[in-house]
């Protein structure tokens, strides 16, 4: 069975591009794959240096992973720091990272213009820790986007590397990978771009969001004073608005605000009325399952410390034969 490596960044809550985009396929390869799901706290610290309620966020997106359907009985969820083996691989990958290729990466050079008042060490070696999460599991196949594929690619160069420099076939090669055969790409509400945190909170639908709060979003979202002539393209905040409702609405429902649209006479505030209460309906079952999830300390603690130590056993044993490989040997 292969091994399914993947993690999400401790920075806040989930919202819908990562159920739509990640955590519905997470459900239906855990029942084929040798999955690990890990909360991404370290990662986090790359840009959230200082961060305000670490646990609270971490807490969150176990939750809401086990809501979305993960099983912790079938999958291993794990928080990334209780898995110090992970952070001393890091540092043994470190030494065989170089810093030219580190800092050609497409990903550390955005970083660095959007905030070049927070270019630490950690966000140069962001790649290298990302491999490790992968490696030391030996995991083969990784669900990531258009926008990791580099770092992807950098893990097989420092796997590869490895194996050279030690003259071992020792690590396995990992290649992006989705299980679904079309992407589902979940804009956001602001009018631009796929959903993200990044751009406030006003652009995300969180699965925790109350009937209230998806309603009052949607309804603000970024629009315009409507179609001049028939059929006309839709402007980039408009396609969002359709591309959303072709995610959580029936086929039926997105064809008649089309046919609406190319006629022009579509009416924003019947269609976003419309789409709001699709969204409340495809996240009603998660945000119940949030809520009584939430609720149960003990059981989340059971979760955390089950998938803890399964995680543990997959990593002491590949630290153990790395330390071998270079040679770190005890005298007692």
């Amino acid at each position: 069975m292969e091994t399914v490596v993947s993690g999400i960044r401790s920075t806040g809550k989930l919202h819908l591009g990562n159920y739509y985009g990640a955590l519905s396929n997470f459900v239906k390869m855990q029942n084929e794959y040798n999955c690990f799901f890990f909360i991404a706290d370290l990662h986090s610290l790359t840009t959230h240096p200082t961060p305000h309620g670490l646990q609270g966020t971490v807490r969150q997106v176990i939750v809401e992973y086990l809501a979305a359907g993960i099983d912790p009985e079938k999958s291993t969820i794990y928080v990334q720091s209780d898995v110090p083996e992970v952070a001393e691989l890091y540092l043994y990958m470190n030494m065989n990272a170089y810093l030219g290729e580190l800092e050609r990466a497409t990903a550390f050079k955005d970083k660095v213009r959007s905030n070049p008042d927070n270019v630490n060490a950690g966000l140069l070696t962001y790649p290298v820790l990302m491999a490790c999460d992968i490696l030391i599991h030996h995991g083969t196949k990784v669900p990531v986007g258009k926008d990791q594929e580099q770092h992807l690619e950098m893990t097989r160069t420092f796997g590869n590397r490895f194996n050279r420099l030690y003259n071992v076939d020792y690590f396995k090669e990992a290649f992006a990978f989705s299980y679904s055969d079309k992407l589902v790409k979940v804009p956001g509400l602001a009018g631009q771009g796929k959903m993200g945190k990044s751009n406030g909170e006003t652009d995300c639908i969180y699965l925790s969001d109350s009937e209230t709060v998806i309603r009052k979003k949607v309804m603000r979202a970024v629009s315009d004073s409507g179609p001049t002539e028939m059929n006309q393209p839709k402007p980039e905040a408009i396609q969002n608005l359709f591309d959303l409702m072709k995610v959580v609405s029936t086929a039926d429902t997105l064809q008649h605000f089309d046919e609406l649209y190319n006629k022009c006479e579509i009416r924003y505030g019947d269609f976003k009325k419309q789409l709001a209460e699709d969204m409340v309906l495809a996240t009603n079952d998660v945000r119940s399952r949030i809520d009584e999830i939430s609720n149960d300390d003990a059981y989340i603690a059971k979760v955390a410390k089950m998938g803890a130590e399964k995680a543990s056993e997959s990593a002491h044993k590949t630290l153990k034969e790395v330390r071998e490989i270079i040679g770190i040997k005890r005298f007692y």
